[in-house]
């Protein structure tokens, strides 16, 4: 019957279950390295394939999923797909049930595969707050990975990310959690679409992974229920609910003292009982392991075992390892046969669903089509134009290229194209994991010398390029040579920036956190001796770090944000600096000052944006260099008075607004949404993001922007932890950023204290007067 694709997928499911062995539905629940499936060819000099002899020897059950078979190694995806169909192939036509394997990838900025495009890093992605671009962007995505027969992303990263300190913020997006909610459910549905022709999400780290003590990775997270509920988890449930999200990876770090691997009251009670998820759950890499070496909550990896699928992880990754070991303890009653089927019903409903069991084949035809196209380097060209952060302009964006004799483009990150790639971008990866010259596999990525090089191609200025200093170290050789060309020149533009890795030599990325928010290396002073040479002088930063920016924005004439860009970056950054493109990026997270102030965010609960009080610190404003939602353009948007309807705590509030480009030049307005709750039974937050609209304008032209605030949106956990919406006085703030809006208005809800099954999204429309 389970072959029958005519069943409906539950009777499928229930007889495939009861054919199997114990030893069969284990190996269910667990992967193995894609690298490890695969033998040179003939005298083992020639190419890299399939072997089934490892097959024999590592999957004799079959298996669950499939690591990595082209993030961790050097295949063409013609090579992977082909790989991939003879593994395919062997467990259909060699096992005893034919049971397809789920092959698995990275995908946080695109997939993270040789000749894949890389697009931003998510951290860029959120500085576009545009929904309909990350729809884009995984729909792109999961055409790249189906081509080569991988049908789940290890993606997106939906962590609430408040502690720059910790170098995975490059990863999320950002520090607010209906931003990160709706761009990642946004990017959820792209890459989903139909299961049938789609590709599995996969959210991570649940719960509260960025919360860690001291930004360290992997360190414990001290959170209360409340928090945890109203911002941690607040992503993924938006994710769950408006996407259907179809799997969630469990954090490493502890929560309150318990891992979330090993928790069953996040995995089960929260995540799938309060929270409606119906999907799989899988293991961080190795995160089972870690329950006895890193938490010591488990004795020994089979215990650690138990203990995880107890609380709810249906699949250990990156390989089968404790997982296979449980035989004995079902055997023995100490765990359930029936814990064991309920995860193996989920990852088999997934793989009918997903049609793996009628086409577990992809062929290499679609490769030529999915990869390389105009298509993909166009999408990731507007998403690295959408997530330039224009911080500070003294007039001098955008620059009219046609008066200039002469530009230097000096600093790190000037003309290094690994520089303009993040920590989950393919040749992070491989440096992790390969020795020698990689130089071969890189994309080919444009610039910032490349992209104003091309930008000003024709106008007969001068470009000049010279490092003049490394990211890292104080060796002040190249110096002169940077300064020299600046002297000469019209314009300067310094890049700057971090490197993003895997690896030691990387400043920011995965297990590269820091105490020093400010810019590596002898940076500071490159810029400090090119803008007293008094050239005009624009920095540009390229950086997964939140930095610390105020001695840059002194010696500046303007500051660009460029995070990490991806492989169409410099072109982006001459689009926006020559005016090519109004800049309209905004920020994701805020500029902290100083390392000291942190915590630094727009979500602090009452009383918590001040010091008590007198209101800033003895040595510091309190405020942030840049709040949340900041970013500059280069026309001028004004907001008229808000209109409101107020609705109750059952029925929505509706807050409109007209918005006009009285500016010189077409541009995008961000019209940000927050609702102030002015007094609650718990402490609520100065200000809550509620909505959000991306709003393109041409000269004089005004549109009505109106949001539809369910009351869901207004509610809250009280002190009994049930999500109530509570009558009384609310400010709503439009337009600018968190803390300085452009319009305000005060409304009161009427109504009894009401209950709410779930926060409800904000619907936005948009038209034109």
């Amino acid at each position: 019957m389970y072959r029958d694709a005519a069943r409906p997928t539950s009777e499928r499911v229930e007889d495939l279950l009861e054919r199997m062995t114990l030893p069969e539905k284990l190996a269910q629940l667990g992967a193995v390295w894609g690298a490890e499936l695969l033998a040179p060819a003939g005298d083992g000099t020639g190419p890299v394939s399939f072997s089934a002899d490892a097959a024999r020897e590592r999957v004799p059950d079959g298996i669950g999923q499939v690591t990595r078979l082209a993030g961790s190694g050097e295949l063409t995806p013609a090579q992977v797909a082909r790989a991939h169909d003879e593994l395919q192939r062997w467990l259909v036509e060699h096992t005893r049930l034919g049971i397809p394997a789920l092959c698995h990838e990275e995908a946080l900025a695109g997939f993270c595969g040789r000749g894949a495009v890389q697009l931003p890093q998510p951290i860029g992605l959120a500085a576009t707050w545009d929904a309909d671009l990350l729809d884009a962007v995984g729909e792109h995505t999961a055409t790249e990975l189906r081509a080569v027969g991988a049908r789940q992303a290890l993606a997106p990263v939906l962590d609430v990310a408040r502690d720059p300190r910790w170098g995975r913020v490059e990863e999320t997006y950002g520090e607010d959690p209906v931003l990160a909610g709706v761009l990642g459910t946004a990017f959820v549905r792209g890459l989903q679409r139909h299961l049938h022709d789609g590709v599995l999400a996969t959210a991570k780290h649940f719960a509260g992974h960025a919360a860690s003590e001291g930004g360290r990775n992997h360190g414990p997270v001290q959170l209360g229920p409340r928090e945890l509920r109203e911002v941690h988890a607040e992503p993924f449930a938006a994710a769950i609910r408006d996407a259907g999200l179809a799997s969630v990876m469990s954090s490493y770090a502890s929560v309150d003292g318990i891992p979330p691997t090993a928790s069953r009251e996040l995995l089960t009670d929260l995540l799938r009982d309060e929270l409606g998820f119906t999907g799989t759950v899988v293991a961080d890499y190795f995160a089972v392991d870690l329950l006895v070496t890193h938490h010591r909550v488990a004795p020994n990896r089979v215990v650690a075992a138990a203990r995880a699928l107890l609380a709810g992880v249906d699949v250990e990754l990156p390989v089968l390892a404790g997982y296979a070991e449980l035989a004995e303890l079902v055997t023995e009653g100490v765990v359930p046969e029936e814990v064991v089927d309920l995860s193996v019903r989920r990852v088999l409903r997934q793989k009918f669903e997903l049609g793996l069991f009628e086409s577990p084949y992809v062929g290499d035809e679609a490769v030529a089509v999915a990869f390389g196209s105009p298509a993909g380097r166009e999408l990731a060209r507007r998403a690295a134009t959408e997530s330039l952060v224009l911080l500070t302009n003294d007039g001098v964006v955008p620059v009219d290229g046609s008066g200039l004799g002469r530009v230097a483009v000096v600093g790190p990150t000037a003309d290094d194209p690994r520089l303009l790639l993040g920590d989950y971008h393919y040749p992070a990866h491989l440096e992790a994991t390969t020795e020698g010259d990689l130089s071969h596999l890189m994309p080919e990525v444009v610039t910032p010398l490349e992209g104003v090089r091309r930008a000003l191609e024709g106008t007969g200025c001068e470009v000049v390029h010279a490092r003049g200093c490394p990211v890292v170290g104080d060796d002040g050789g190249e110096l002169p040579a940077a300064v020299e060309a600046a002297a000469g020149a019209d314009l300067a533009v310094v890049c700057l920036g971090g490197r993003s890795g895997l690896t030691a030599e990387a400043t920011v990325g995965e297990m590269r956190d820091a105490v020093d928010l400010g810019l590596t290396g002898a940076q500071l002073e490159l810029l400090r001796a090119v803008h007293a040479t008094g050239t005009r002088t624009i920095a540009v930063v390229v950086s997964g770090r939140v930095h610390t920016l105020a001695e840059v924005e002194a010696h500046s004439d303007a500051v660009l944000l460029a995070w990490v860009p991806g492989q169409e970056g410099g072109g982006a950054v001459a689009d926006v600096l020559f005016g090519r493109v109004a800049p309209s990026g905004r920020l994701p997270v805020s500029l902290p000052r100083h390392v000291g102030q942190l915590p630094v965010h727009h979500g602090h609960r009452a009383g918590g944006d001040r010091s008590q009080f007198l209101g800033d610190y003895v040595d510091s404003p309190v405020a942030p260099l840049h709040p949340f939602g900041h970013g500059l353009t280069t026309t001028r948007f004004s907001y008229g008075e808000p209109q409101v309807v107020a609705g109750s705590t059952s029925e929505p509030t509706t807050v409109g607004v007209v918005v006009t480009n009285e500016g010189p030049r077409d541009g995008v307005e961000v019209v940000q949404c927050y609702v102030r709750d002015e007094v609650a039974t718990v402490a609520r937050p100065d200000r809550v993001l509620v909505g959000f609209a991306r709003v393109p304008m041409r000269v004089g032209e005004q549109k009505v922007v109106t949001f539809r605030i369910d009351p869901s949106r207004l509610a809250f956990f009280d002190e009994s932890m049930d999500l109530v919406c509570e009558p009384g006085a609310f400010t709503v703030e439009l337009g600018g950023c968190a803390g300085d809006p452009a319009a305000r208005a005060t409304f009161d809800l009427d109504g009894p204290v009401t209950g709410h099954r779930q926060r409800e999204v904000v619907p936005t429309e948009v038209t034109v007067t």
